[in-house]
């Protein structure tokens, strides 16, 4: 199974703007992806679930600056959203359950 990070915005761009700056991609890139400006919902699967971490930590040490809500499943139909009190800990639970 596929670990999955979802990103929520109730605000236009917000999501494009996060993706565009964590990933140095260009609109073109991104477009590529399916991350449209205007998107309000977004996700990416993850083979290896570690991968999410850095993810996770550049969510949280930008949340700030974005509008922008990260929930992550590690487990069919079960979503943990992500929180600056709850980051680390997550982090930790990755690398604890899949040590590879």
């Amino acid at each position: 199974m596929n670990t999955i990070i979802q990103l929520y915005s109730k605000k236009e761009n917000e999501i494009f703007r996060f993706l565009q700056s964590f990933y140095s991609f260009s609109q073109e890139e991104l477009e590529n992806h399916c991350v449209k400006p205007n998107i309000l919902e977004w996700q990416i699967r993850f083979e290896n679930p570690i991968e999410m971490a850095n993810m996770i930590g550049v969510y949280t040490e930008n949340s700030d600056d974005f509008q922008i809500r990260m929930w992550i499943c590690l487990d069919p139909d079960i979503y943990i959203q992500v929180t600056d009190h709850n980051a680390d800990d997550i982090i930790r639970y990755l690398y604890e359950r899949f040590p590879y």
